[in-house]
């Protein structure tokens, strides 16, 4: 699975809109707007290595954002665990951090329509021989495979790869997703499941250390979070429809995905 074919089978959503005119965004009026985000997903948002500067597709998809329907934005930063609770709460306007649309989440936040597609993929070291998918993984009774607590990737490793048991002992819970690569390439854990946008994005950073094995175990859809009820939602959704239509989300993914080299 090469790097260019993935991403641009996961990001089909987000380089494809309906072919309908154009119409007017909604005009928020210089509001102050603060979006929260991790920093921890290259190459959808992330601490440049050289600069210290945060960036990625989804900065440069929300600054547009803010552009068109005329807001100012200013950018927080929480972990995951805390992030959708803090969203829920109002203590921000807006989470962005490659978040899953699931209905278990929509009874604390409001989704935004899709703005991504992404598939779960198995990250490992890049000289892993000993399992090359799911099923010889879960053969493996002494492998370990990294989480984070109430993500997708943790309960498609204890569904999917696993027994359906939250408790099994062969998952290792991380507080980040950082934490969990660092540990795979420490050897604490053997596997970490992430989307593909994620995934690539930290093999290409690795220099060689990691790579992607197995065939996608699901496919997910990313939205920007609100608090239950925002008035943001609609505006946002008029503004994501039409950067599709216009080809600024397909920029971006190939800024991002395809042009972009991480680590270098």
């Amino acid at each position: 699975m090469n790097r260019r074919t993935l991403l641009l089978a996961a990001l089909a959503l987000s380089c494809a809109g309906p072919a309908l005119a154009q119409t007017a965004l909604p005009d928020l009026g210089g509001r102050a707007v603060t979006v929260v985000t991790e920093n921890a997903y290259p190459p959808l948002q992330y601490l440049d290595p050289k600069t210290g500067d945060a960036v990625g597709w989804e900065y440069d998809a929300m600054n547009e954002i803010a552009l068109r329907l005329n807001f100012q934005v200013t950018y927080a930063n929480a972990s995951w665990d805390a992030m959708i609770e803090a969203v829920a709460g109002g203590q921000y306007d807006i989470g962005m951090t490659g978040i899953t649309i699931r209905d278990d989440r929509k009874t604390r936040v409001d989704f935004s329509d899709p703005y991504m597609r992404s598939q779960m993929v198995m990250l490992v070291r890049a000289d892993e021989a000993r399992f090359a998918d799911a099923a010889s993984f879960k053969a493996l009774p002494d492998a370990l495979v990294g989480a984070q607590s109430g993500t997708t990737p943790f309960y498609v490793a204890v569904n999917e790869v696993l027994d359906g048991n939250e408790q099994n002992p062969r998952i290792k819970l991380f507080e980040t997703f950082g934490a969990q690569v660092q540990a795979l390439r420490t050897g604490d854990v053997d596997l970490v499941l992430t989307d593909g946008t994620a995934g690539a994005g930290y093999v290409a950073a690795s220099g060689g250390a990691l790579k992607l094995v197995g065939q996608p175990l699901g496919t997910e859809d990313f939205g920007f979070v609100f608090a239950r009820g925002s008035d943001l939602v609609a505006p946002v959704n008029a503004a994501i429809t039409a950067l599709k239509v216009d080809g600024t989300f397909e920029a971006l993914t190939k800024k991002w995905f395809l042009d972009t080299k991480l680590g270098e």
